[in-house]
C-alpha cells in the first residue's frame, strides 16, 4: 500500500496553534491554508522563532536597543536557526555572529546567546514532535501503531514494517530536528512498535510519488480490477 501525504493542509482544533502561528500566518500570501505545514516546515522555523526573539525584545530588554531590528519578517532562516542550535562552543561564538551579522544586533551577553539557543531549539522540537504526530496518525489509520495487538492475538513480531519516505532538506540536514522526530515516534509508539518503521530521506518524493501511483491505477485498469 502507497499513501501519498500531502498533510500540508491538515487543520484540527487540537493543534497548539500559538500567537506566533496567527501572525505567520498573517504575513503570508496563503492565509488561511497550508495551517499544518507552516507548523512544521523548513521554509517557516525561522520565522517563528524571529516572532518569538522580536516579542521577547518588545517585551522587554533582552537585546536592549536593538530590538526594532528583529521586526522584518524572514530575517531569521531556517538555516540560521539550525545554526545556531547547532553551536556547542563555550561562548556560543556562531550564534554572536548570526545576531551581529544577520540579525544586526551587537555584543550580546552569553546569557542572552543561551536564550536565542533554547528559542531555536524549542520551535525545533515542536516542529519535529508535530512532525512524528502527524506520522502515527497514518500508521494508526492503517492498522500499524501497535494499539490493536491485543486483541488481534499478533505478537509486536508479526507487525509490518512501515516505510516513510521524507523529502526536504530539514529532516536530512539538520540533524537535531531528526533526533526530536525519531525520539516522539519512539515515545508516542513504543520502541519495538517504532523499530518497524523505516523513515528514509528521498529525492522528489512528491513527483516519483504520484508517478507510481499512476503506474498502479494505469496497471489495474488494464488486469481489469477497477
Amino acid at each position: 500500500m502507497v499513501v501519498n501525504m500531502e498533510w500540508g493542509n491538515f487543520w484540527s482544533s487540537h493543534l497548539p496553534r500559538t500567537p506566533y502561528d496567527i501572525s505567520l500566518d498573517d504575513e503570508t500570501q496563503n492565509r488561511n491554508d497550508q495551517g499544518f505545514e507552516k507548523m512544521i516546515s523548513g521554509i517557516y522555523l525561522g520565522e517563528i522563532a524571529r516572532l518569538v526573539l522580536h516579542r521577547m525584545a518588545l517585551e522587554s530588554d533582552v537585546f536592549g536597543d536593538a530590538a526594532d531590528n528583529l521586526s522584518t519578517p524572514f530575517t531569521l532562516s531556517t538555516p540560521l536557526l539550525a545554526a545556531i542550535r547547532k553551536d556547542d562552543s563555550p561562548d556560543l561564538s556562531e550564534v554572536r555572529r548570526i545576531l551581529q551579522d544577520h540579525l544586526k544586533i551587537p555584543d550580546t551577553p552569553l546569557k542572552t546567546r543561551r536564550l536565542v539557543v533554547k528559542v531555536c531549539d524549542i520551535v525545533t522540537r515542536r516542529a519535529a514532535r508535530l512532525a512524528a504526530a502527524g506520522i502515527v496518525g497514518i500508521l494508526k489509520k492503517l492498522g500499524r501503531d501497535g494499539s490493536g495487538i491485543a486483541s488481534s492475538g499478533r505478537t509486536r513480531g508479526q507487525l509490518r514494517r512501515t516505510v516513510v519516505a521524507i523529502e526536504g532538506g530539514l529532516y536530512e540536514g539538520y540533524p537535531e530536528f531528526r533526533e526530536y522526530l525519531d525520539e516522539a515516534l519512539v515515545e508516542i509508539l513504543g520502541e519495538e512498535v517504532a523499530r518497524t518503521v523505516t523513515l528514509e530521506v528521498t529525492v522528489d518524493g512528491s513527483g516519483a510519488g504520484a508517478a507510481l501511483l499512476a503506474a498502479v491505477h494505469s496497471s489495474n485498469r488494464q488486469q481489469g480490477s477497477i
